[in-house]
């Protein structure tokens, strides 16, 4: 019994300690996301409302704004206010302001959009942008061909001395080189369509410069104002087709294509450059003119239809004056 006691009183003794409480705790980012979907229904919910309460104008002011913010239905002011939701209601039922009138349509412009035009008038469009292209490498081509004829005639002694006797210019036709008489001057003998030598110089010059041009060449003979007649009826009107007619056969010895010759034409005294004085002696010349490609392919504008021509091909004629004799 003894022996029985002495062991319980040796037996160690252990506590059990319990914790008795709920799971882990695991944070608030939970929070955080939930309110973030709460939020981005409400938002949605937001939007579908408006897009139900919102007009037709209303709507297309909202899109021309994301597209152009300066789109005039569109308000700049800084308040907020005035514009398609400037924080007066949407919708006229229960509205306690004003309603608010829609917005004014933007003005037509002349311009279309590339989603507005058809193919057909893209095409329209590239073939304009690229004529105007077309044109104005043209143009300096005409001012590159003026600059090399003035600085031919100031390089060479010769001909530095008949530089008063060509004139070169701009016209709506195309770039116009003219051989004028001067006082003391003259290119032809009088009465006559057989040139001098220094003509027959100036003709070679320009022939030279101009022979690798894709342009078409008009030749024109002018007179003064002085009456001419000669044996058998001979006057001004072929006194001035002879001397084109003989510029002609000057400008294709010296290598300009005969193809390339649209027309030769007699002008008698119908065009001076003086019209003030009919006798002076500019109104006497040969001009020489680079046709624009523009005029050239405008069948009715410059001359209009041939009345033997049964197509629709351009005519290769030249910007009318009152009266003419012309080759062929």
């Amino acid at each position: 019994m003894a022996d029985q006691n002495k062991e319980q009183d040796t037996q160690p003794i252990v506590i059990k300690r319990v914790k008795k409480g709920g799971h882990a705790h695991h944070g608030g980012a939970w929070k955080v996301a939930y309110a973030d979907f709460v939020t981005a229904m409400m938002a949605l919910f937001l939007l579908l409302w408006l897009l139900n309460v919102t007009t037709e104008e209303q709507k297309e002011g909202l899109a021309a704004f994301f597209i152009d913010p300066t789109h005039p239905t569109i308000s700049r002011s800084e308040s907020g206010s005035d514009g398609v939701l400037g924080g007066t209601s949407a919708s006229t039922v229960g509205a306690m302001s004003e309603i608010v009138s829609p917005p004014i349509p933007p003005e037509p412009t002349t311009r279309e959009t590339p989603d507005q035009m058809t193919n057909q008038e893209m095409k329209q469009v590239s073939q304009n942008q690229f004529e105007k292209l077309k044109q104005e490498q043209e143009q300096e081509d005409f001012e590159k061909i003026k600059r090399q004829i003035e600085d031919a005639i100031s390089k060479d002694p010769e001909l530095r001395e008949l530089s008063k006797n060509l004139l070169v210019d701009m016209t709506t036709e195309g770039l116009r080189i003219q051989i004028v008489d001067q006082q003391g001057e003259p290119m032809f003998p009088s009465g006559s369509a057989k040139m001098f030598t220094k003509t027959q110089k100036l003709m070679s010059l320009v022939a030279k410069i101009v022979k690798n041009t894709p342009n078409d060449i008009s030749i024109r003979g002018h007179t003064d104002g002085k009456p001419f007649r000669g044996n058998g009826g001979y006057s001004n009107w072929e006194l001035s087709a002879d001397r084109a007619n003989a510029s002609r056969r000057a400008l294709i010895d010296n290598g300009v294509n005969p193809s390339k010759i649209a027309n030769v034409v007699g002008k008698s005294d119908t065009d001076h450059i003086n019209k003030d004085n009919p006798l002076d002696s500019k109104n006497r010349r040969i001009s020489i003119v680079l046709i624009r490609e523009s005029v050239s392919n405008n069948e009715g504008s410059v001359g209009g239809v041939n009345a033997n021509n049964k197509t629709n091909k351009p005519t290769r004629n030249y910007q009318r004056s009152r009266g003419s004799v012309q080759f062929p």
